[in-house]
């Protein structure tokens, strides 16, 4: 044998290290997942024990039949569609008062429509002309219209002077409305003939005094003169009769009692009913 084999090899002694236990695994994701889950099923019950019946009622239906109730509703909940859970605001404090006041106005405003007819009836002074009295409610409030005809009907011919018949109309009217609160507008309206007095008068000058004489009377009745908020001169640009221009029901003065609530312009006036109350009832 060769010497040099005959050597003692070295040993080779290999320690190994222990290992550490295993990870465990993704048990704990679970754990946590159905912690959040019932986290948000907690959050969940008690925003639905504060909700009304409508919403308690919403969400019940669509958890019993997700399908069914979308059908019925009429959109899927994931579809952008109305909230099923949506309900009207209810109204503030602020709002239901100015509710309940603009309410009172109408209805204030359509008992005192309906007391200047019954006095236009009553009237005997204005037996014959009573045809030629409209009261109507409008965007603005209440109007009262009294048109002439061809022989003349409140003013007389050609003039701003009031006939019998119209101050026995403005003078019952002021006696009516006098208490009231509200504003008043009055407007003057002419036919389409030229006014031929001189070469200064027209119909412009001429809308404008017949609408302040009646003005003038009204506060002979009472009515305070700061009420008056305006006086418009509207010579023919608003005819009533926009076919027959010439008609004389298309010289007229309108008295409006303002509805502080619906501060509108007309740009359609309703269609009045000679004689008659028009428009008093609709809401």
């Amino acid at each position: 044998m060769d010497p040099e084999t005959d050597k003692q090899q070295p040993i080779l002694v290999v320690k190994k290290k222990g290992k550490h236990g295993d990870h465990h695994g993704g048990a704990w994701k679970v754990a946590y997942a159905d912690f959040v889950t019932a986290m948000m099923a907690f959050f969940l019950v008690m925003w639905l024990v504060n909700q009304s019946d409508v919403v308690k009622e919403s969400v019940g239906g669509y958890f019993r039949d997700p399908a069914g109730f979308a059908d019925k509703a009429g959109s899927g909940v994931l579809k952008g569609g109305p909230s099923l859970l949506s309900h009207p605001k209810p109204p503030s404090p602020d709002e239901e008062e100015r509710e309940q006041k603009e309410k009172i106005t109408r209805e204030q405003l359509k008992e005192t429509g309906e007391t200047i007819m019954e006095t236009m009836e009553e009237l005997p002074g204005l037996l014959k002309v009573r045809d030629r009295i409209e009261v109507e409610m409008t965007n603005e409030g209440l109007r009262i219209q009294l048109m002439e005809s061809g022989d003349s009907t409140f003013f007389d011919i050609g003039s701003t002077a009031l006939a019998p018949s119209g101050i026995s109309a403005v003078s019952a009217i002021g006696d009516i409305i006098a208490p009231l609160d509200y504003d008043i507008i009055i407007e003057g309206h002419t036919d389409s003939r030229r006014y031929t007095q001189n070469d200064v008068y027209s119909n412009w000058e001429l809308s404008s005094d017949r609408a302040n004489t009646a003005r003038r009377l009204l506060e002979t009745e009472g009515i305070d003169p700061a009420r008056f908020a305006e006086i418009r001169a509207f010579a023919d640009n608003q005819l009533r009769y926009p076919d027959n221009p010439e008609d004389a029901r298309n010289r007229r003065i309108a008295i409006i009692i303002v509805n502080p609530f619906s501060l509108q312009p007309d740009d359609d006036p309703a269609t009045p009913v000679d004689g008659k109350m028009a428009d008093l009832n609709s809401p």
